[in-house]
C-alpha cells in the first residue's frame, strides 16, 4: 500500500500538470507587478531566477516550470487579491483571481478568422512604471485553407492595445501604430506592430509588400503641425525578412561604402517594373520607395534594415538584436514621444524641425475659391539660403577664392564649439580625495530653449550697435574681459581668474584679439560688466524662436520616459542620485529610448552644419546638404554658444559662492575637486534648495546628474602617465579607463 507522503507527492504532480490554467496571461502578470511597485529583478531574486527570465514570463515567450512555478503562481495570486483589475460581467469566467478572460479568434465558418471581442481594458499602471505595455501572447487559432491579409493574432482587441500603448494611433487611417517589424516564422510572413498586435502579411514580392503597406496595413502617423504631412509607415525588415524578398542579410563592404545595394540588384528591378520610385540615395538601411503624389494623398513607404547597421549601436545600443515584438515597442515608443524615425537619429533631429515648422502652408482662397501654397511664417522657408562668410566652413563655395592651403583665424572664421578645457590641480584641490564629474542633461536641448535664431539670410553691417536680441555674427574684441572681477546678477563679484576657462573660446584660452562670435557669446560678455564695440556683423532682421517647439517636445520625451525608468522630475536632490544610481537595468529598452532621444538632440544640432560626405567633392563645389533650407549653420553656432554660456554662468556663480572652480570641462561635463564621491559633497545645498542659478541637481534639461567619480591619485597618475598636466580629465572620469587612442581627442 502507498504512503500518504506518497499519495501527496501524485497529487503534486497533478497540480504541476494543470497549473498552466492558475497562471493569469503575461499582460496581467506584468500588470500585476507593477501595481505592487515591484521590479522584475526583485521577483527574481525571489524566485532564485534571472531577470531575464522574468520578463520572458511577461511577455509569453516562456512559461515558468518548478520549482519556481509554484511560488510565481503564488505570488500573483495573493497580488491579485490586493489589486483587482476591471471587474468582469457576471455571466464571464475567471482563469485568475482579479482577471477576466480574454476569448480567442475563431475561424468563421468560411474559414477566415474573426476579430475577437472586446476585452476590457486594464488598468493603468503606477506612476514612475514603464508605459511600454508588453505584448500579449500570441494564441495560434487553427490555420484556415485562406488569410484574411490583416488579421489579430492576439487575444483581446485593438481598442485594449491602444488604450495601454501610446504608440498605437487613435487616428482610424493609422490605428496600428506608426510602424512593424516584418518578420518570418514558420514559413508566414508576420508585422509586429507596437502594442502586440501582429498582422499576417500576404506579399510574396517586395513591391507587393509597399502596396499592401499603404492598402491595408493602416500604418503611419498624423502630421505633428497643422499645415505638415503625415508620416510615411515605416517597415523594419529582418533577417529573414529580407531573404524572404530576395535582399542580402548584409551589405558587402562595397556597398557599405556607397551606402545602398547596386542599381541592377533584382528587386530594385522588380520595384521599377511595378512603378514605385526609390529616392536619390538610393536602396539602402533606410530606403524610401514611392510614387508621385497624386494631389494631397502620399504614396510613400520607408523601410529600416537593422542587419545593413540602420540602428546605430551608439545610438540604439542592442536594438538591432531584440526579437521582433520587443524591437516593436521600442521604436513605437520613440515614434509616440518623437516621431517616426526618418534615418539616422541626427537625421530624424533634423525632420522633426521641420515636422513641427513646415516650410509653406495653404493660403486663404483667392477671388476664384482656390488655396494656393505661400511660406509658413516662422519656418526656414522652402528654398537654402547662403551663410554669410565667417559662418562658411572650409571648403564652402563661397571660400573658393582663398588660397588652397590658407588657414583661416577667429578674425575670419566663426568658431563656436562646446567646451575641451582642463588645468593642473592646485595644491589645496590636490589635498582632496576625489574627483567628481557632473553632467548637464540634454545640454543643447536646454541651449536652443529660448533661442532667437535667424530665419532668413543675413545682412551684412559695419560698425553697428550691439543688440542682444538680433541674432547673427559680430566681430569684436573681448579680450579685454577680466574674469577675475565680473558681474554676478547686480553686484560685481572678485574671482581667481586663472581657474577659470574664458567663455568665449572652446578650448578656454583668452581671447587675443577681434574674432567671430554669435550674438549669446557677445551679449554674456555685456553681462558680465564688459562694453563691446563690434567692427562688422552679418545679422538677421527676419528671426524668431524657430526652436522652442523642437526643444519642448524632445524635453517631453526624455523626461516622460525617465519618469519611466523610476526617475520622476519632482525627487529631492539625494533621491534623485539614488533613483539614477542603475536605472537603465530597469527597463534595458526604455534605456536605449533615453539614449535615442538624446542622440536626437545632438545629431540634429550637427547636422545644421553637415559637411560633404565623399561623393567626390572637392573643396569649392557645393555639396548635397547644401540644398537644404535646414543647412543653417549660425543656428548651429548659436546653440553652441548659448550652450557654453549656460555653463558658464553656472561655474561663476558656484565659484563666487563657494571659492569652488572646476579642474576640467569637456562639452557638457564638469569636474571638481571635493571631499567626498557625491556631488552634494561639493554643490551647496541648503535645506534641499540649490544655489540661485548655479547648478542643480535632477532630470531636468539644464539640470544636472552625476557623472562619475574618481581619486585625485587617479587623476594626477593618468596626467603623469601621459606626461600631459592638462589632459583633460572629463573626458576619462566616467569609467575611469584610458587609453592611447583617447589622448588628445
Amino acid at each position: 500500500m502507498p504512503t500518504e507522503n506518497e499519495l501527496f507527492s501524485a497529487v503534486d504532480a497533478l497540480l504541476e500538470q494543470v497549473s498552466h490554467d492558475d497562471l493569469p496571461p503575461p499582460a496581467e502578470r506584468r500588470r500585476l507587478r507593477e501595481a505592487a511597485g515591484l521590479t522584475q529583478a526583485q521577483i527574481a531574486t525571489a524566485l532564485e531566477t534571472r531577470r531575464e527570465t522574468v520578463a520572458n514570463w511577461e511577455l509569453g515567450k516562456t512559461e515558468p516550470r518548478p520549482p519556481q512555478r509554484a511560488a510565481y503562481a503564488r505570488l500573483l495570486e495573493k497580488l491579485a487579491e490586493r489589486f483587482p483589475s476591471t471587474a468582469p460581467e457576471p455571466d464571464m469566467p475567471q482563469a485568475f483571481a482579479g482577471q477576466p478572460t480574454a476569448p480567442e479568434a475563431q475561424p468563421s465558418p468560411t474559414g477566415q478568422i474573426r476579430e475577437p471581442a472586446a476585452a476590457p481594458t486594464p488598468q493603468e499602471p503606477p506612476s514612475g512604471s514603464s508605459v511600454i505595455p508588453a505584448p500579449a501572447t500570441v494564441q495560434r487559432p487553427p490555420v484556415p485553407a485562406a488569410r484574411p491579409s490583416s488579421t489579430s493574432r492576439r487575444p483581446g482587441t485593438k481598442k485594449a492595445a491602444a488604450a495601454s500603448n501610446p504608440a498605437r494611433g487613435t487616428d482610424p487611417r493609422f490605428e496600428n501604430g506608426p510602424l512593424a517589424v516584418v518578420d518570418v516564422e514558420d514559413g508566414q510572413v508576420l508585422a509586429y506592430c507596437p502594442g502586440g498586435l501582429i498582422l499576417d502579411v500576404p506579399a510574396k514580392s517586395l513591391p507587393a509588400l509597399v502596396d499592401w503597406t499603404l492598402r491595408e496595413a493602416k500604418l503611419g502617423q498624423p502630421k505633428l503641425s497643422g499645415p505638415g504631412k503625415d508620416a510615411d509607415p515605416l517597415l523594419v525588415l529582418t533577417e529573414a525578412a529580407l531573404e524572404r524578398y530576395g535582399l542580402p542579410v548584409a551589405l558587402t563592404d562595397e556597398e557599405r561604402l556607397a551606402g545602398r545595394i547596386p542599381e541592377g540588384h533584382k528587386v530594385i528591378k522588380q520595384l521599377t517594373r511595378a512603378d514605385w520610385k526609390l529616392t536619390k540615395r538610393g536602396f539602402g538601411p533606410w530606403a524610401r520607395i514611392y510614387r508621385p503624389a497624386q494631389g494631397s494623398e502620399r504614396a510613400c513607404v520607408q523601410l529600416c534594415i537593422p542587419s545593413w547597421h540602420a540602428l546605430d549601436s551608439r545610438h540604439w545600443g542592442h536594438a538591432a538584436q531584440l526579437p521582433p515584438a520587443e524591437l516593436a515597442r521600442l521604436l513605437g515608443m520613440y515614434a509616440s514621444r518623437v516621431m517616426t524615425p526618418r534615418g539616422s537619429t541626427a537625421v530624424t533631429g533634423l525632420e522633426l524641425m521641420t515636422a513641427l515648422h513646415p516650410p509653406t502652408r495653404a493660403s486663404e482662397p483667392d477671388a476664384d475659391g482656390r488655396r494656393h501654397s505661400e511660406h509658413n511664417p516662422g519656418s526656414l522657408g522652402k528654398d537654402p539660403v547662403d551663410c554669410a562668410p565667417c559662418e562658411a566652413p572650409d571648403g564652402h563655395p563661397l571660400l573658393k577664392d582663398l588660397p588652397r592651403f590658407h588657414v583661416r583665424g577667429p578674425g575670419e572664421k566663426l568658431f563656436e564649439e562646446a567646451y575641451d578645457w582642463a588645468r593642473p590641480l592646485t595644491d589645496a584641490e590636490c589635498t582632496k580625495r576625489f574627483l567628481v564629474g557632473i553632467d548637464v542633461n540634454m545640454a543643447f536641448a536646454a541651449g536652443a530653449n529660448g533661442a532667437a535664431v535667424g530665419l532668413g539670410a543675413p545682412t551684412h553691417v559695419t560698425a553697428p550697435v550691439f543688440d542682444p536680441k538680433l541674432p547673427g555674427s559680430w566681430l569684436v574684441d573681448l579680450s579685454h574681459v577680466d574674469l577675475s572681477r565680473v558681474k554676478a546678477g547686480k553686484e560685481w563679484v572678485e574671482l581667481d581668474g586663472e581657474l577659470l576657462p574664458s567663455p568665449f573660446t572652446p578650448t578656454g584660452d583668452r581671447p587675443e584679439g577681434p574674432a567671430w562670435y554669435a550674438t549669446p557669446t557677445v551679449a554674456y560678455a555685456v553681462e558680465l560688466g564688459y562694453e563691446v564695440r563690434p567692427i562688422e556683423a552679418y545679422v538677421r532682421y527676419d528671426n524668431g524662436r524657430y526652436l522652442d517647439s523642437w526643444y519642448n517636445r524632445l524635453r517631453d520625451a526624455y523626461v516622460a520616459t525617465m519618469a519611466d525608468l523610476g526617475v520622476p522630475a519632482d525627487l529631492s536632490p539625494q533621491e534623485f542620485l539614488e533613483a539614477m544610481d542603475g536605472y537603465k537595468e530597469r527597463d534595458p529598452e526604455l534605456a536605449i529610448v533615453v539614449a535615442a532621444v538624446k542622440a536626437t538632440v545632438k545629431g540634429g544640432i550637427g547636422k545644421l552644419r553637415e559637411r560633404p560626405r565623399g561623393e567626390g567633392w572637392k573643396p569649392g563645389e557645393p555639396w548635397r546638404a547644401l540644398s537644404r533650407p535646414t543647412w543653417r549653420p549660425d543656428i548651429r553656432a548659436a546653440v553652441i554658444s548659448r550652450t557654453r554660456v549656460n555653463m558658464h554662468r553656472k561655474i561663476v556663480k558656484h565659484a563666487a559662492f563657494t571659492g569652488q572652480y572646476p579642474v576640467a570641462i569637456l562639452s557638457d561635463c564638469a569636474v571638481y575637486a571635493a571631499d567626498g564621491p557625491s556631488p552634494m559633497d561639493f554643490l551647496p545645498y541648503r535645506d534641499g534648495k540649490p544655489l540661485p542659478g548655479g547648478w542643480r541637481l535632477g532630470v531636468s534639461p539644464g539640470m544636472v546628474k552625476h557623472e562619475g567619480t574618481q581619486t585625485v591619485l587617479w587623476g594626477e597618475g593618468v596626467r603623469e602617465q601621459f606626461q600631459a598636466p592638462q589632459l583633460n580629465l572629463a573626458r576619462y572620469i566616467k569609467t575611469g579607463e584610458v587609453t592611447n587612442e583617447d589622448d588628445g581627442e
